[in-house]
Formats: C-alpha cells, structure tokens, sequence
C-alpha cells in the first residue's frame, strides 16, 4: 500500500483519540515489511509491549551505541525474554573501547560531535533500514519530547518514504505510566544516549 500524504492526514483526523492497538492494528494490516526500532530508553515497553499483542513476531531493531547504562542493558534483557522479542542488533563498526581511546566522547560544540553522532547511531541505523528495507516503521515519538516531534502526528512520512507510526504520540507520562500499571510492566530511567546534552534534543534519527 502506498501512503500518500493525504491519506496520512485522513488517518491522522481518525486516530484522534484511538487507542494504540488500534493505530498498530490498521499499521499493520497495510504493511508488507514492518518494523520497531528501539533503544530502550524509558517508556520505550509501552510501544514494544503494544505491537508485540498485535504481531509478535516483528523484527526489533536496537541500535546499541555501545554507551548504554548497566541498568539500561538489564532492562533490555529482561524485556527480549518476558515480551519474545525478536531483536536485530545493530552496533557501530568501531568499539566503544577503541574510540574512548581516538574520540572519546566530544561535547555537542565539539567539531567532532557530528562524526561521533554518524558513527554511534547514524550509521548502524542506515545500515539496519538498508538491510529491512521496511514500508512502516514504528517509533516511540510522542509530542512535546522537540520541536520537531510536535511538528508530527501519529501518522507521518520519514525522508525516505516510510510509513512513522507512533501510536502513543499523544500521550503523556502519567498515561504511559497508568499503561505500565495496567499490564504490570517494567520501566527503566538511568538511560544514557552519548549524542544529547539535553533531554529536549532531537537524536538525529527522525530529521
């Protein structure tokens, strides 16, 4: 199915208020190739633990930047065995240990930033998009998180033409929380992305 921009608006006017299953059910039933993309950073089980109800056999991607917290790497494991996720994993070329030696990590008005950035999350996730190839690619992108999420919706077009879907786009923390109460599910905060200063700012992989 090709989705066109008016179609995505269309949608976007119906899944004003629907709930995630919903939004990952018509996702999914117009898809050919989907997949997840994750890095388990918090609230990250909500999208994981909805789209596995629907299919659980969706290839995972995770990008590890190789920087994540020991919290974060448990976290992770914990829900590849409670949720049968079926991971693909993606790391950079160069280990963390050989460019904390060359690199380290450069401060954001840092030259080098930008190539660290290509290195530790660019890269690996042109190299898992290239190898998928996938029609709709389901994101955890809520509104309020940058100013380029907000400009987005449920539904929106990637710069290569893929289908975004974001089903808890419109939900706050207090909703995904009641979510996790809902179905019992684990959360993780001390996360670490290597390539951010700020909390608010945009990782380079939905521009």
């Amino acid at each position: 199915m090709s989705f066109s921009e008016e179609l995505i608006q269309e949608q976007n006017k119906k899944f004003e208020g629907a709930n995630p299953q919903e939004i990952i059910a018509w996702a999914i039933g117009n898809a050919k190739n989907p997949v997840v993309t994750t890095n388990f950073r918090p609230y990250e089980v909500n999208i994981l633990h909805a789209i596995t109800q629907v299919k659980s056999d969706i290839p995972v991607v995770w990008c590890d930047t190789g920087y994540n917290t020991p919290n974060t790497y448990r976290h992770a494991e914990e829900l590849i065995e409670r949720l049968g996720l079926q991971i693909d994993l993606y790391v950079p070329k160069q280990t963390t240990a050989h460019r904390d030696v060359v690199m380290g990590i450069p401060q954001i008005e840092d030259p080098r930033h930008a190539v660290f950035t290509e290195q530790v999350k660019l890269e690996p996730f042109r190299r898992a998009m290239e190898a998928h190839q996938p029609d709709v690619w389901f994101t955890n992108l809520r509104k309020g998180q940058t100013a380029l999420r907000d400009s987005l919706d449920v539904l929106s077009l990637s710069k290569d033409g893929v289908l975004k879907v974001s089903p808890f786009y419109h939900y706050s923390d207090a909703e995904l929380d009641a979510y996790l109460a809902e179905f019992d599910l684990p959360n993780e905060h001390k996360y670490f992305d290597p390539t951010k200063v700020l909390e608010n700012r945009e990782c380079g992989l939905h521009t």
